[in-house]
């Protein structure tokens, strides 16, 4: 999804300093590197030995996104990630503010919980993120809550994610090196060994590309 429709938002934005999540999301978690509970740390899966690297930047309200995250990804964690082929890291690049406010609660979590999480978020986002009866950031934040309460968090510990300016700075970060090192602009892109990638494809084609690398 292209994010130029909304450079107006993110430019705006300030870079100053249960659930039934999925059975893959957590299966995949476990595959993971024991992570940082810093929210600031690496969100991935698999190990960084791995032949191959790829980052993918994302967006959380991205209807791209959502399709390689609940349609493709868990055959590439089955394939490639639990088959130690490839290391995953998962890069922020928000295309609005709701997707910023859904990085931010995502990265406070546990780690281990981060991907399962975002996992739902995909498979749910007509419930939060283009549900037309929310109009107000306040109304997301209501709707972002459901899922952050169903996966452990409290409403201070929620309240306190969505104001945290070093975190949205560092989301925001994430999405300008992205643009500047990458030219990334649209999600979603992957980057695989360094070479950049883009589209929602079907595993077929990720395939590919994993091969390529």
């Amino acid at each position: 999804m292209d994010r130029r429709s909304l450079l107006h938002f993110v430019g705006g934005l300030s870079i100053s300093a249960g659930l039934g999540l999925l059975d893959t999301g957590r299966a995949a978690a476990s595959e993971a590197l024991p992570a940082s509970s810093s929210p600031f740390g690496v969100r991935s899966l698999g190990k960084p030995g791995a032949s191959v690297t790829v980052h993918e930047y994302f967006s959380m309200n991205c209807p791209h996104c959502a399709y390689f995250g609940t349609r493709v990804l868990p055959d590439v964690v089955t394939n490639f990630i639990k088959t130690g082929k490839i290391y995953y890291v998962f890069k922020d690049f928000p295309l609005n503010e709701d997707a910023v406010m859904a990085a931010q609660v995502a990265r406070t979590l546990p780690a281990h919980e981060y991907f399962p999480f975002i996992s739902e978020l995909f498979r749910t986002q007509d419930q939060w993120a283009f549900d037309p009866n929310l109009k107000t950031k306040q109304d997301y934040a209501n709707a972002l809550f459901r899922f952050a309460a169903l996966a452990g968090m409290d409403r201070k510990s929620f309240d306190a994610a969505l104001a945290d300016k070093k975190l949205e700075a560092f989301i925001l970060n994430e999405l300008n090196v992205g643009e500047k090192q990458y030219h990334v602009n649209a999600t979603p892109t992957f980057i695989i060994n360094g070479r950049k990638r883009e589209g929602a494809v079907d595993f077929k084609q990720f395939s590919r590309w994993i091969d390529e690398a």
